[in-house]
């Protein structure tokens, strides 16, 4: 067994859940390229909740650690698609308020994971 087999053992399944939520989030960016509505956003964050909470629950680290990780998974894909979903018109309200509807959305994610954690887990 070489020196580098022990860490890419523990390494692959973090690879796996960053690059399934790197590819959901790619598919989210090419989908949502010529806008979309708050409603489509709000489709997009389940789908990619449900997706990261169920790698994440694969995982071998603490609940907050895996609660970590999908949060960091909501913040990018909030990063590289809620822009999307702003009128042209509303831009410089948008600049202001992005931050505070950051944080909300994170907020609301982070209640969400413990009510998808359960379902997702009952579905296999």
């Amino acid at each position: 067994m070489s020196i580098a087999s022990a860490p890419l053992a523990v390494a692959s399944p973090f690879v796996e859940i960053a690059s399934a939520v790197k590819a959901y989030i790619e598919t989210a960016k090419s989908a949502a390229a010529d806008g979309i509505t708050w409603a489509e956003f709000g489709e997009l964050l389940v789908g990619l909740l449900r997706l990261s909470v169920r790698l994440a629950d694969l995982l071998s680290v603490s609940g907050p650690e895996k609660k970590a990780i999908v949060l960091e998974a909501v913040a990018a894909l909030f990063d590289a698609v809620a822009d999307k979903a702003v009128p042209v018109l509303l831009w410089p309200i948008w600049i202001a308020a992005r931050p505070a509807v950051r944080s909300l959305v994170l907020s609301l994610a982070a209640g969400a994971i413990e009510q998808i954690l359960p379902l997702v887990r009952a579905i296999g």
